[in-house]
């Protein structure tokens, strides 16, 4: 039997890489970058290899799975169905329907068939209990673009490919393959701006891999990125270097806001030098293109939706939004935006039970799904179901989230794997995944920094028995509103992306883009003002009115006195090229090598406590310990320690035996869910204070 080549875009990360896999039979023999792919230029990373790991993995769960007395059974799909939906109905009859959960988390949106699938099934639930990975990420991003824009969807994109200073903070693309900016091979886009005369600039309390590349770093305390980005706003305005634009309104109430913080005023808060910040605000503003990109660092700390505000006003008042080699909005070929009609209005239309915090585009913060489960009473929630998510691992307080599952009256998990989380299931489903799905990239595709399509056909049948993603939701979903019937048949949703393709900018077909198999390049980024505008008047607002009322608690912060008490030091977290998340640490050829879960320490600071490199020492927080072999290096900045996101596979009951010889600790059992960005509700991942000591 000869050999055969697949091409499909990576759906691992945001990167949407092309592949080129060549097998045969079953069996794959190679995986490699497309270089025929106009986007990703033949470039991958070491995720995509290990694509192949997750398909041959033996400890990938394949057939439903059921909880009994005797240990874990398998269980016909039709039987978990009917018993699951049987649950739930009780359930919701004696307490409510908000007494059942349900938690997606971040791969839902990486395979296609989850996202316009699993949305249904939440609407079957008819629950205010929805949770997502959402919360402990991004989304003062999208509660920005909401308040600026007129829908939390419409992000704006740097435009890398054409700028002429890239301004990073709270970004690290080289690690994460780019995040709201989906765009392979950063490392050259990035190495080209510099060789058309321009220069890159990343401000992060690490020295990051996208640091050592850049053309300055520089160092800045967790937390204070809003105190910064006020200061460069008074920059601007008070040395004349505005370039307003016509679209915007509500400049002269942002001057007013932003006059009395002097770079003098945020130097000794932020541990940038007043003259340093005044020399970045002329270099951007002098630069003929120039763009500021701020990520998960601005997002996951308790000003992340006045951060990304402020940032948003900083490219607008230097004139640097919707023009080339700024910040920009796609035109993606299935444009959900399309189908908007009046104003997003999605926001605090309800509370979360026990603290009161907001909703926010359906969702509760994820920080509050404990505490809803622990805290009796009318409303606590007694079920979840989670789609590929594990919170456990990635939600704030995560040893809080073990314990509180281990109470619910009913857990189901549509999960691949026996994990941190699933391991408290009654039920788990276990999709097809991977190579054999079809998949179309219906939210990176709006993130990208060229306007691209592609749609990737299945290289391999799934396994017998199988059920895809959305058959398992469409299952469920039928059962639950009474429309299942024993003829019940699902239909594969991606017929909704032809729809989406034929009434589109482009005006395609599903059938013509199957038959472009490296994809399409539909051009650059272009001016789209005021047409993707969905603001009332069409315009964008500087100053809304929940931002700038966000003010009196920054104001109150900057001028707190508060002194180091027992935690003495302040904990970020980081993410390495070869870590996924929790869920690719059963790929041999990923975690292999040297132990990538330590905490990495500034000399002075190890120094004050006694700490030498490769000693165990004991990292305590208000919630939890652990303990961890510390790196010590100039790379951090004084009085900040950082550990890596995704470990802590040493529970009981994880049947991922390659992650638990790498199990490391989780980051997570020390981050509080107490800590979040009120305004949003956004965890706070950055700056939580914690106390090092010898074990």
């Amino acid at each position: 039997m000869s050999h055969q080549l697949h091409y499909r875009a990576c759906n691992l990360c945001e990167a949407i890489c092309g592949l080129e896999i060549e097998y045969q039979g079953q069996e794959i023999m190679a995986i490699r970058g497309d270089k025929n792919d106009p986007f990703s230029r033949g470039h991958i990373c070491p995720k995509a290899v290990a694509l192949k790991d997750i398909y041959e993995d033996p400890n990938r769960l394949k057939l439903p799975l059921k909880k009994t007395n005797e240990g874990w059974q398998s269980i016909a799909w039709e039987q978990a169905f009917d018993e699951i939906t049987q649950k739930i109905k009780a359930i919701q009859a004696q307490h409510g329907s908000s007494a059942v959960a349900m938690y997606a988390g971040n791969p839902s949106v990486h395979n296609s068939g989850t996202f316009l699938a699993g949305t249904d099934l939440m609407r079957a639930l008819k629950t205010k209990n929805i949770f997502s990975a959402t919360s402990a990420d991004q989304l003062p991003h999208h509660f920005a673009s909401w308040q600026m824009f007129g829908h939390p969807m419409l992000l704006p994109i740097p435009d890398i490919d054409r700028t002429d200073y890239w301004l990073i903070m709270g970004g690290n693309p080289i690690a994460s393959n780019g995040s709201i900016m989906t765009a392979p091979d950063v490392a050259n886009r990035l190495k080209a701006i510099q060789q058309r005369g321009g220069k890159v600039v990343v401000i992060d309390p690490r020295f990051t891999e996208t640091a050592a590349k850049a053309d300055a770093h520089h160092f800045i305390v967790p937390g204070t990125d809003a105190f910064l980005l006020l200061a460069m706003l008074h920059v601007v305005f008070a040395e004349g270097l505005e370039k307003m634009p016509d679209y915007a309104v509500g400049v002269e109430t942002l001057k007013e806001i932003v006059a009395d913080f002097s770079p003098e005023l945020v130097e000794k808060q932020t541990g940038i030098a007043a003259k340093t910040i005044r020399h970045l605000v002329r270099e951007f503003t002098a630069a003929p293109s120039a763009v500021v990109y701020g990520r998960v660092g601005l997002s996951t700390q308790a000003f992340g939706g006045v951060c990304q505000w402020l940032l948003n006003a900083f490219n607008v008042v230097t004139g640097n939004l919707d023009r080339e080699g700024g910040a920009m909005f796609t035109h993606p070929a299935v444009d959900f935006l399309m189908t908007q009609k009046g104003i997003y209005n999605k926001y605090n239309r309800h509370q979360s039970r026990v603290r009161g915090l907001p909703e926010f585009m359906g969702e509760l913060p994820v920080s509050v799904l404990a505490e809803e489960i622990l805290t009796e009473g009318d409303g606590q929630i007694k079920a979840l179901v989670t789609s590929c998510g594990n919170p456990v691992l990635s939600t704030p307080n995560g040893r809080q989230l073990d314990e509180a599952l281990e109470t619910l009256e009913l857990m189901v998990c549509v999960d691949i794997y026996l994990n941190e989380t699933t391991r408290h299931a009654h039920y788990i489903l276990p999709p097809a995944t991977g190579l054999e799905v079809a998949h179309y990239d219906l939210t990176f595709n709006a993130l990208s920094v060229r306007n691209v399509t592609r749609f990737s056909e299945p290289l391999f049948e799934k396994s017998a028995g199988a059920k895809f993603d959305w058959e398992i939701f469409q299952a469920l979903t039928a059962r639950l509103v009474g429309d299942y019937t024993a003829d019940f048949v699902p239909q594969d949703p991606h017929s909704k992306v032809d729809v989406g393709l034929r009434f589109g900018t482009y005006k395609m077909t599903l059938d013509t883009l199957r038959q472009a198999r490296h994809g399409m390049d539909l051009g650059p980024l272009r001016p789209a003002f005021p047409e993707r505008l969905l603001t009332a008047n069409k315009t964008v607002e500087l100053a809304p009115s929940l931002l700038t009322g966000d003010m009196a608690r920054v104001r109150e912060a900057l001028q707190s006195t508060q002194t180091a008490d027992e935690f003495d030091l302040l904990l970020i977290n980081r993410r390495h090229l070869r870590d996924n998340n929790s869920w690719m640490h059963n790929a041999e050829r990923l975690v292999k090598g040297r132990n990538r879960c330590t905490l990495l320490m500034h000399p002075r600071d190890a120094a004050q406590r006694g700490i030498k490199s490769n000693d165990t020492v004991q990292i305590r927080s208000r919630v939890g310990q652990v303990a961890v072999p510390v790196e010590i290096t100039e790379d951090m900045m004084e009085g900040v320690v950082c550990l890596p996101h995704g470990y802590g596979h040493d529970r009981t009951g994880v049947r991922l035996p390659v992650a638990q010889a790498h199990a490391g600790v989780s980051v997570n059992d020390l981050t509080d869910d107490l800590l979040l960005d009120s305004l949003t509700g956004n965890a706070v991942f950055g700056g939580v204070p914690v106390r090092v000591a010898f074990s």
